[in-house]
């Protein structure tokens, strides 16, 4: 695993995790040890290709483990490593937050999401941008 360069540490967990895929992979996987169809068939809309990309991915991370086991037909089963689980916090509350988000529960005023003050050239507040 290389060490990425950057001035926001955030940009990292992005970088390990981001995309469409790895979330929804991560998540299936802290239920528990799955097979590849599983994980398929969980992920909806997940091409074979994108999953074994995003599962080869994640195991380089260290994010992932894969065990093959020797029979026929051959047996794969993914699950998480100590690394892996340890981004079970950042998705949960990933999760409550699109819940809450999801639910109405977040008024952006509320939550301050409009933090950013315009600048003399603006002719429009940021929180009027955010209603048009």
């Amino acid at each position: 695993m290389k060490k990425l360069k950057t001035s926001c540490p955030a940009e990292i967990t992005v970088n390990i995790i981001g995309g469409r895929w790895k979330l929804l992979i991560l998540y299936h996987l802290f239920q528990g040890v799955k097979r590849f169809s599983e994980l398929q068939r969980s992920v909806s809309g997940i091409t074979q290709k994108m999953l074994t990309q995003q599962l080869r991915e994640m195991e380089r991370d260290g994010l992932v483990h894969r065990e093959i086991y020797p029979q026929v037909p051959p047996k794969v089963e993914y699950s998480l490593t100590p690394l892996g689980e340890s981004l079970r916090s950042v998705v949960d509350a990933m999760s409550h937050w699109g819940k809450m988000f999801n639910e109405g529960g977040l008024e952006r005023e509320a939550v301050g999401l409009h933090i950013a003050q315009p600048g003399p050239a603006q002719s429009k507040s940021v929180t009027q941008q955010g209603r048009s």
